[in-house]
């Protein structure tokens, strides 16, 4: 059945409740604005029918206000990690300072604090060839390297990262279509999920200024094993936050002493 765009959109939400869309309301509405005419809208359900990630299909998602273009093969960047852009941007401040967002993906962070913080220094790393492009193309200033080897030590204020930290037992448990079409590297973190996360700890204590905040997001009960990594690099004043089922979905630590364990 085609659906002609422009109409209605209860065919379309419909058609994706019935592929198990859990947002099929939103995203039917997104699909239909979208689609710049009515084969573009129908090949486009299908592809949400088989999960594809509509990010992917209309090429733009939402992330804090702002349109981010995410290219097929990239991450998409999730609501629940606004909620760390913003804790960035006011740890950040509105004067300035220096920003590195670890693990930039698409660089849904790096614009943010961008955005938010208009004189601040704002870079971004990965070492995905595919999310270098991308992040470039939303304005981001972004390196393609191994975490934090291509940039100055103690030189920042804040670093940033969404880092893989789903265990891979636990990666059968996502949903069906996130594990058939996004990037397994970009998910899975190992026997515990912190194998990447604690290697961002010893780099973000070489990045760091005494006193500067490193971001993460993690789960679980993550952030107190993560805790004897933490204290050997120097980190301190731990601010865990929760989600609104009261699950942990982040967690801020302030370097408070440079001659920690640093590696990266």
């Amino acid at each position: 059945m085609t659906v002609p765009a422009r109409q209605p959109v209860a065919p379309v939400t419909s058609r994706l409740v019935a592929a198990g869309c859990v947002a099929a309301d939103e995203e039917a509405d997104e699909l239909v604005a979208a689609a710049p005419d009515d084969p573009t809208l129908e090949a486009w359900i299908r592809r949400r029918e088989r999960g594809e990630p509509l990010a992917w299909i209309t090429g733009t998602t939402k992330f804090c206000g702002h349109a981010i273009h995410v290219d097929p093969g990239v991450y998409v960047p999730r609501i629940q990690s606004e909620e760390l852009a913003h804790r960035a941007v006011a740890m950040l401040g509105p004067d300035g300072g220096r920003a590195a967002d670890l693990c930039t993906g698409a660089g849904a962070i790096a614009v943010h604090l961008a955005a938010e913080a208009p004189g601040a220094t704002v870079v971004g790393v990965d070492i995905d060839r595919l999310a270098v492009a991308c992040a470039r193309r939303n304005g981001v200033r972004v390196l393609r390297g191994d975490l934090t080897a291509p940039l100055r030590s103690h030189a920042f204020d804040i670093v940033t990262a969404v880092a893989p930290y789903v265990p891979t037992a636990a990666l059968r448990f996502l949903p069906a279509d996130v594990q058939r079409y996004e990037p397994p590297r970009a998910l899975d973190g190992g026997e515990d999920g912190l194998d990447l996360l604690r290697r961002i700890v010893g780099g973000a204590a070489r990045l760091l200024r005494a006193g500067g905040w490193l971001l993460v997001e993690l789960g679980g009960d993550q952030d107190q094993a993560l805790g004897p990594v933490l204290a050997r690099s120097g980190f301190g004043g731990a601010q865990p936050w929760l989600d609104e089922h009261g699950d942990l979905r982040g967690l801020a630590v302030q370097l408070t002493d440079l001659g920690g364990e640093n590696w990266a």
